[in-house]
């Protein structure tokens, strides 16, 4: 018996074209998803991991869309249900700065203004909030268990040094999850994030790749290894099956131990 198995539930990934949307969408299916919509800002690399799901026997949809869209956000949920079914796990997983970041991005934020944080706090934030209103009606209305997964960071539990518009996005985010779960749980649906730090993606190659930087990041790990996309993408498992069902409005850390929680 799979304790996994989400029972032919519908999910939506966010940010799935790569790095751990993708891994995310492919445990998903191989899990008894229903189906799995793949959202990309960029439509090709959601379409190869769409490819990737039904070369392996899955059903997927690949949808472009930006996050940080309302109107487009509605009509991707819209057009999937109608693809593969109403959505039963969200996983809000697009990040970073956006998908055009701001050349200025990470200068520091008094020496900038709304105009560069704008993207940060749009898809980390806005974007959340975009995707979660866009599916919990339905989930209302079928008054059938429901899971929302919402990545967020380290850095918003820790305070990163230079990263305050992202930590109070991500803050912000997981704030907004915490009240969407007790909104959210007279209709069984649970709502829980996911904590990343220094995780193997295609955005983190540049610093991976200078070994000595390496070294010197990973003596703050307590398991002193970068993590990996797996090692996401099977928490969001856990948090999308009936495992799961008795937790909501929790933050779990997957970070190797660089910061801690009682």
């Amino acid at each position: 018996m799979d304790t996994f198995n989400l029972g032919g539930r519908i999910a939506l990934v966010t940010g799935a074209g790569q790095g751990i949307g993708r891994q995310i969408a492919l445990h998903l299916a191989s899990h008894g998803a229903g189906g799995v919509v793949v959202n990309d800002y960029v439509l090709a690399r959601a379409e190869a991991v769409a490819q990737e799901i039904e070369s392996a026997g899955g059903r997927a949809f690949a949808v472009q869309a930006d996050v940080t869209d309302h109107a487009a956000v509605r009509e991707m949920v819209r057009t999937s249900a109608e693809a593969l079914g109403p959505i039963g796990v969200l996983v809000n997983n697009a990040g970073n700065f956006g998908a055009n970041p701001h050349p200025d991005v990470e200068r520091p934020f008094w020496e900038t203004g709304p105009e560069v944080w704008a993207g940060t706090i749009g898809v980390n934030l806005h974007g959340v909030i975009n995707c979660v209103s866009a599916v919990v009606p339905g989930m209302i209305e079928r008054a059938a268990p429901g899971r929302i997964i919402t990545v967020i960071s380290d850095a918003a539990r820790y305070g990163d040094a230079g990263m305050e518009i992202y930590a109070g996005a991500k803050a912000g985010a997981a704030g907004f999850m915490r009240s969407v779960a007790r909104t959210m749980g007279r209709y069984q649906v649970t709502a829980n994030c996911i904590s990343i730090s220094l995780t193997d993606t295609p955005q983190m190659a540049e610093v991976l790749a200078d070994e000595t930087l390496r070294k010197k990041v990973l003596s703050n790990y307590i398991v002193r290894r970068v993590g990996r996309p797996e090692d996401v993408a099977n928490m969001a498992l856990f948090l999308a099956s009936d495992a799961s069902s008795w937790i909501s409005g929790q933050t779990y850390p997957v970070n190797g131990g660089f910061t801690l929680a009682l």
